[in-house]
């Protein structure tokens, strides 16, 4: 782990954020504190491919009512009501 004051880290940002990026505990300091930390953002999982299961359950769940006689607001409502029961 490296400490940094906010002085040098301000000077030196775009090579403590590469390093932090590789994995190295990087802390900003404020007068010989510790106040912030460098570190990698946590990598996502790409999304679940949709399945037929999925697509089923979404045409199940289609709204059939006509466009533009309720509001999204009551139109959510009602769906999480249906599903409930």
């Amino acid at each position: 782990m490296s400490s940094h004051s906010i002085v040098e880290a301000k000077s030196k940002l775009s090579e403590l954020i590469d390093r932090a990026s590789r994995g190295e505990a990087i802390v900003i300091t404020r007068r010989g504190q510790p106040v912030a930390e460098l570190k990698p953002i946590a990598k996502t999982k790409s999304p679940t491919p949709m399945t037929q299961a999925d697509l089923d359950w979404l045409a199940e769940h289609r709204s059939r009512l006509k466009r533009n006689v309720v509001d999204a607001g009551t139109l959510v409502s009602d769906m999480r009501d249906e599903e409930q029961r």
